[in-house]
């Protein structure tokens, strides 16, 4: 893992992750992801793994998750990752990720079947567009 000295800006933060400042600010407002730490200034200061967290939740965003549903992810796979949590918050954090596992691989079928019919509609319509400047 990174080192999670470093701090990055919240621009920097916005290019790394592919997404607009606006939505890491949103995302700060709702508390999915608080930075780390704020510079003397007041701005707001991001690490390594507060980027991981904003990439969990870029990947969740087109499977249809809810914020709640992002949330309680990210809750669970820190349970998951400290090695102190209870038996029981370990189980039930398993299980919530098991769902969103299910949940994902659900919308990704979706997600290619719907490619597929946009890449079928592109592809009579380049014929038809071919035809028709003949």
């Amino acid at each position: 893992m990174a080192d999670d000295g470093i701090h990055m800006q919240i621009g920097q933060v916005a290019q790394k992750t592919e997404l607009s400042i606006r939505t890491v600010r949103h995302y700060d407002d709702v508390g999915l992801v608080t930075p780390s730490a704020r510079s003397a200034g007041g701005f707001r200061l991001y690490t390594e793994t507060d980027v991981e967290r904003l990439l969990v939740i870029r990947r969740m965003k087109p499977l249809d998750f809810t914020l709640a549903e992002m949330k309680q992810l990210l809750e669970s796979l820190d349970i998951l990752g400290d090695e102190n949590a209870a038996d029981d918050a370990r189980s039930s954090a398993a299980s919530f990720v098991r769902e969103c596992h299910t949940k994902a691989e659900d919308s990704c079928r979706t997600l290619r079947r719907q490619l597929a019919y946009a890449e079928e509609l592109t592809e009579v319509l380049s014929t038809r567009g071919a035809a028709a400047q003949l």
